[in-house]
This record gives C-alpha cells, structure tokens and sequence, in this order.
C-alpha cells in the first residue's frame, strides 16, 4: 500500500487521515495494518516514532460496532503521558464519525469515583489507560470488558520495566479466550516472552528495521566533559545553543532536581519532568511546555518515551542512560517530521564502552569542543588507539628506522633515515601496484 487510501478505510477514518495530512503510511504501518486487519495476534517490534500508534488505531475503527454498547477495545500504555498521547489520537478519528464513540482514558491519579458514576450510565468502546487504573475498574466489577475483541500492549518493554507486566497479565485473564492481542514494543526482552506464550496464539512477529538508528536530520554530537564541572558546562552550552525548545535528559530523578535548580538559579527559562512530580502538577508543566513558556526541559527517561513534546530542536544528554537502548528514544525527541535536530551528550572515559556498544548499534557520533562561544570539531577519542594500531602494522625495519629517528642525532642522519622510510613505502606501493597489475591481466586472459 503506496497510500492510505488504498486502504479503503471507512469514510470518517479516512477523513481523520486527511485532517491529520497523512497521506503516505509509515513501514510500520504498510507491513503491518494488514495483518491487524487479519485478525491475527501480533509481536510488533519497532523504534519509537515509527507511527505505531495508528497502525493499531485505523483497524481498530474499522472492526469497531458503532452502534455496540459494550467495550471492544482495551489499550494499556506504562505511564498518564502516553496514555494520553494515545487518547488524544483516538478523539482525533472519534470525532470524524457520525455516531457517538465512547473514548475514555482511565489513569492513577483522576477521580475514580466520578468515572465508577459515568460507568453506570454507559460503557465506553474504547478503554485506554495504565494498567493499574483499568484492572482496579475491572477488579470492582464497574468495568465490563468480557466482550472486548482486541486487547493492545502499548511500550511492552517499558510496562515490564515499570513492573507493570503482571496486572497487565490480570487484564488479559478477564478478557474473552478469542480476543485478538498486539503488543507493540520498541525492543522484546526475555522476561516478556512468559506472558507472550501464556496469551498469544500463534502470533505474526514482525521486526521492522529503520534504516538508519537516528534520523539523518539530526547531528549527533559528542563532547568530553574532561573532569569539568557538569552544570556549569551544561549551562554554557544550554546559552550557546538558544535552543527554541531543549530537552535535557538525566539518568535519575535527584539528579534531575539539582540541575532544574542550578539552571534556574541562573536564569534559564526550566521545566523539570520526572516521575516524583504529582499528576495534577505534570499536567500544568506540560500545558505550559504547549504555550512555550520554557526553553528548557530537565527530564528522567519517563519522557524520552511517555511523553510526545512538538518543537524540539535539541537534545543534551547529561549521561549516558543505564538503559543504552533509551539513548536512540532519547535523541529521537527532536528531528522529527523532517524537522532538523541537535543531540549533544557529554561523556567522560568511563563512558566508552557504553560509546563503543551504541556505535555497534549503528550509532554514530561526531566530537565536538565548545570553544570560544562556539562548537567546533575536535580529534576523535580513538585517535591515540587508532595511531598505535596505525604503528603496529609496521614491519620489523620500519619500526627500527621510526625509532632511530626520533632520537637527538644530527640532522644528516636524520635525512638519511627519512629517506630510507620514504623509500621503504615507494617500494611498497610499486609492489601492490605490480601484484594488482598481474591479477588484472589474468582476469583479462581468463574472460576471452
């Protein structure tokens, strides 16, 4: 499918599409649609903005009864901010229809009681919210969610990071035995694969590659912090930078704390999201982030994947993450929609194994120095390294010539050995020329 419009989704979805300007569907989405379509359950594996959450949300529609009063669809996300990312994309194609579709997002933290009263009056369709909320809802017998067709696992890896997995198992356990699964996840660890057999009945499992690891309209660069103070750092380059909206990501919620206040402090326009801050108080940050009330944001990995913030234009790591594969989610919050981007992370040379590991993983980092109110490139960390494997290639005479010339001798031998060296490599190239030449003319002669 080149275009959504192949899809020949119902009428109102494909109105929501337009009003959204999508025209073309993602990877995901093409490869994967089809199979949501089919009924099967499904392992879909795939990064984070790779528009995931409407290759579950059109074919949801499609199958959904408008006219049903019961519940059909359960979506569960690990954290409020991504259940309401969620939410707000359902209302979005919702509100095309011309029948009434019950949307609600059930999260900790809103009034339970109110939503036990409006449960009394009428089930919704769609069920969205945290794990905790919704089993609580079903556990009291409010909600009724035994006739649901498809159950979704939103962020698998990340619900099983946040010890959220096995009330999710409780959710799947009320469900009708027939209910269609897809669990949707940007890695699948071991731990998960328990409750995937326990619940999925011979599921499609797709992985869907990205062609590159970090979008190409995002520079990725890397600067040692070389034993400087990290705040003040953090600080020069947040005012180098005037960002229009800079993340800055940490690994712990003390540290996010110390640095929201050192830059405030020093008159940096901060917001400071993590998982220690009441609901009702994320909730006003994040309306404030909207009117653009902030220049900077000082975030736990929560938001690199809970929270879906427009207008990123850069990214500062102020460590590496425990967890390497939030590094990728983490700079995916800003070059996005085409959109260019910066990600800065400062490292130190403890940090390079964890460099080398994400270089494995595709990767790729450009070191920079910020000098005199500017960025500038600099060496690469493996300089050295790459000079002494440079060195070790050498044979046994040039070591020897290499050596007797950095010693304090007259400048004759000096030339006299540089000479030798000189002479020494012209003599190496005439010999890899010959050897190419030879296995030219053979190939010639064997081709007739």
């Amino acid at each position: 499918m080149s275009l959504f419009t192949d899809f020949n989704f119902k009428p109102y979805i494909q109105e929501a599409l337009d009003d959204l300007k999508f025209v073309k569907p993602t990877d995901v989405q093409q490869k994967l649609i089809p199979v949501v379509r089919s009924g099967r359950d499904l392992v879909g594996e795939s990064k984070t903005g790779s528009g995931k959450t409407h290759t579950f949300l059109l074919p949801i529609f499609e199958k959904l009864d408008e006219t049903s009063k019961d519940v059909q669809v359960v979506i569960t996300a690990p954290s409020r901010e991504l259940a309401m990312q969620i939410y707000q994309a359902t209302k979005q194609i919702a509100d095309h229809a011309k029948e009434d579709i019950r949307v609600v997002n059930y999260v900790g933290g809103t009034d339970k009681l109110r939503q036990i009263e409006k449960l009394k009056t009428a089930q919704p369709h769609i069920v969205i919210g945290t794990p905790g909320r919704i089993y609580d809802l079903v556990k009291s017998g409010d909600l009724a969610i035994h006739k649901a067709h498809t159950f979704v696992v939103d962020e698998a890896d990340m619900t099983l990071d946040m010890g959220f997995l096995d009330t999710v198992d409780k959710i799947a356990a009320s469900l009708p035995k027939n209910v269609q699964i897809l669990v949707f996840s940007a890695t699948i660890p071991q731990k998960l694969q328990p409750f995937l057999k326990k619940y999925l009945t011979n599921p499609v499992v797709e992985q869907i590659k990205t062609a590159t690891v970090i979008a190409d309209t995002i520079d990725n660069w890397l600067i040692s912090t070389k034993g400087r103070d990290k705040n003040a750092q953090i600080l020069e380059i947040a005012k180098t930078l005037n960002p229009y909206l800079a993340m800055i990501f940490v690994n712990t919620k003390e540290r996010a704390d110390d640095l929201h206040s050192y830059l405030s402090s020093n008159g940096l326009k901060v917001a400071k999201i993590h998982g220690g801050i009441p609901p009702r108080e994320r909730k006003r940050i994040m309306n404030q982030v909207k009117n653009l009330d902030f220049e900077y944001i000082v975030a736990t990995d929560l938001a690199a994947r809970g929270i879906d913030i427009e207008g990123v234009s850069h990214v500062i790591n102020d460590a590496i993450p425990q967890d390497l594969s939030f590094f990728v989610h983490r700079v995916g919050r800003t070059g996005r929609n085409g959109l260019s981007g910066t990600a800065i992370t400062l490292y130190q040379p403890s940090d390079d194994s964890d460099i080398r590991e994400l270089e494995k993983m595709g990767v790729a980092f450009v070191p920079k120095i910020l000098k005199n109110g500017e960025f500038q490139d600099t060496y690469d960390r493996d300089r050295r390294a790459n000079r002494e494997k440079s060195y070790q290639k050498l044979d046994t005479e040039m070591i020897g010539l290499v050596k007797k010339k950095k010693k304090k001798i007259k400048p004759g031998y000096k030339k006299k050995i540089q000479w030798k060296v000189d002479e020494k490599r012209r003599k190496e190239r005439r010999a890899a020329n010959r050897a190419k030449g030879r296995a030219e003319r053979k190939a010639k002669k064997q081709s007739f």
